[in-house]
């Protein structure tokens, strides 16, 4: 599955720091920050999510059933890079609890993008990502 199955979400774009643009889709709800990129199976390099909270704070992703592994983007209020979580693991279904994979950052927002992503675009920590 793709993002297109993902509907109805909004989309933004989003800047990386070498010009390059990512089309993503928004997560502003407690319902699609819980579903995220849940069971997609193909996440295009121009393609993510941009998760978008009520405030900055720490942030912790659990990642069940992410079936593509990923690069986290914690982004500031200020929209700078406070850190990256590159080439997060994907699991299955089937993966034990304990096993799946969790990311953790400070931020306002969370750029999820697939993995290698961040490294090849210039994204580093103090880096603006404009959306």
């Amino acid at each position: 599955m793709g993002l297109a199955a993902c509907n109805p979400y909004r989309t933004v774009s989003v800047t990386l720091p070498d010009g390059f643009v990512v089309n993503a889709l928004i997560a502003d709800t407690p319902n699609k920050q819980e579903k995220g990129l849940m069971f997609v199976t193909n996440l295009p390099e121009n393609q993510g999510m941009l998760f978008v909270f009520d405030e900055e704070q720490p942030q912790l992703f659990w990642m069940k059933n992410t079936l593509i592994d990923l690069d986290m983007v914690f982004i500031g209020a200020d929209k700078k890079v406070n850190n990256i979580a590159a080439e997060v693991p994907h699991s299955y279904t089937y993966t034990p609890d304990a096993e799946v994979a969790r990311a953790t950052g400070y931020g306002k927002y969370v750029l999820e993008l697939s993995s290698k992503t961040a490294e090849k675009h210039q994204v580093v920590p103090q880096a603006e990502i404009r959306f």
